[in-house]
């Protein structure tokens, strides 16, 4: 198809509400000459045009008689389909082979990786990949953040949960020590991020699908600075090892303060059995965090966290914590 008939059937296929009912008036009328249903259409101009990209698109034609005739919408339709996957196909080979110039040209990687200098190249790609993703888009996140940048839930994010996307992230321990960046995470996780939490996150990284991964560079005087983008390759697969690694290992982070894996203000009293209280606060030791974060994401004191963690050393026949870790995933609380 020719660019110019292409750009008109594009224009003519749905979303436009204009296209759409000027077809619907057509499934009504044909056949009929053109001049005649033209006639009828209240902007005669706009109408004429559309006709022209349902005929290059294939929806309707011109029998023997000059009639219009509607056309089946299947096959112009899946036909259309074909052209933009190969135009798709096209353009991610004329990206693969720019890049390469531009690699060599400026020296910023090898095959499977590319440098994106500056913050803002940097936060482009970070949204970029997020947008191109088609099922899960998994992240290891932690600080420093710039004041003008906490790790908020994004437009692109809240889009791509809304279409169906899967969001699993691993945050530093540092984000319970932050009620403002804690109150963020928490949004997401209302929205529908799986998140967890591990004592130290090693980087912030980001992977869209099985595809690509971003690693955020920190800048010396905090946030992000350059960024290396990641194509498939073994360091890939490393990467996304590596994310599934810190996964298992993170503890969960609720949607919102005192949720039911949380444990009460008031509950000093433990029960002997891995109920949901002992099991959160377990998790949380296992996962390698402070007692003042501990205390923090469960909503009690330092002082409780050591009575209680004290209480559960005692229970289990414990002296370190390490042992206690071990006895607890013996019973099979962990």
């Amino acid at each position: 198809m020719e660019p110019d008939a292409l750009s008109l059937a594009m224009g003519a296929l749905p979303p436009s509400p204009e296209a759409e009912a000027l077809y619907r008036e057509l499934l009504k009328a044909a056949p009929v000459p053109e001049h005649e249903f033209l006639a009828g259409a209240a902007a005669p101009a706009a109408a004429r045009r559309r006709l022209a990209g349902f005929l290059a698109a294939g929806l309707i034609r011109r029998d023997a008689d000059g009639l219009l005739q509607v056309c089946p919408p299947r096959t112009a339709l899946e036909a259309w389909a074909a052209q933009r996957e190969l135009e798709a196909a096209r353009a991610r080979a004329s990206a693969h082979a720019l890049s390469e110039l531009y690699s060599a040209a400026h020296g910023t990687g090898g095959a499977f990786v590319e440098v994106a200098q500056g913050k803002f190249a940097a936060r482009e790609l970070f949204r970029v990949l997020q947008a191109a993703a088609r099922t899960e888009v998994r992240g290891l996140e932690r600080g420093p953040y710039l004041p003008d940048a906490p790790p908020a839930p994004e437009e692109v994010q809240l889009d791509g949960m809304r279409r169906g996307l899967r969001y699993r992230a691993v945050y530093d321990g540092s984000v319970l020590h932050d009620e403002a960046l804690l109150a963020a995470v928490r949004e997401a996780v209302a929205g529908g991020e799986q998140a967890r939490v591990f004592a130290d996150v090693p980087m912030k990284l980001l992977l869209s699908d099985a595809d690509r991964a971003l690693i955020m560079l920190p800048h010396p005087g905090g946030g992000d600075a350059d960024a290396l983008l990641v194509y498939p390759s073994k360091l890939l697969e490393v990467l996304s090892e590596l994310f599934e690694v810190f996964w298992r290992l993170g503890a969960p982070i609720q949607a919102a303060a005192g949720g039911p894996a949380a444990v009460s203000p008031d509950a000093d009293r433990l029960d002997p059995g891995p109920d949901p209280d002992t099991q959160r606060l377990l998790v949380l030791l296992t996962a390698g965090l402070t007692d003042e974060a501990i205390a923090r994401d469960l909503g009690v004191s330092e002082r409780t966290v050591h009575r209680r963690v004290s209480r559960l050393q005692e229970l289990l026949g414990a002296r370190t914590r390490f042992q206690l870790g071990v006895q607890a995933s013996r019973r099979g609380w962990l």
